[in-house]
């Protein structure tokens, strides 16, 4: 098995409220130092190891579903799965 991990981003150019409004929060905290925050989703996938190419898989899945390509941007680690 392997263990895909795929970060997901807003692009830089798209505003982020959510970390704005963290950012504010910090800065309320004492933690002014913090110049900016940026919020974004991770997730998790085990695919199995005959996946031909695993490479166009995965993109085929983000672009299809897991990401929203005109605001998002994505990146992923494939690694393989331990065994429990």
């Amino acid at each position: 098995m392997k263990k895909v991990k795929i970060y997901v981003t807003l692009r830089e150019s798209v505003l982020d409220p959510q970390g704005s409004a963290v950012m504010g929060s910090l800065h309320k905290m004492g933690y002014g130092d913090v110049a900016d925050v940026r919020i974004g989703k991770y997730l998790e996938l085990l695919i199995s190891d005959d996946t031909r190419d695993i490479d166009a898989y995965v993109n085929e899945m983000c672009h299809k579903l897991l990401t929203n390509t005109v605001i998002e941007d994505y990146r992923f680690e494939i690694e393989e799965a331990v065994s429990q």
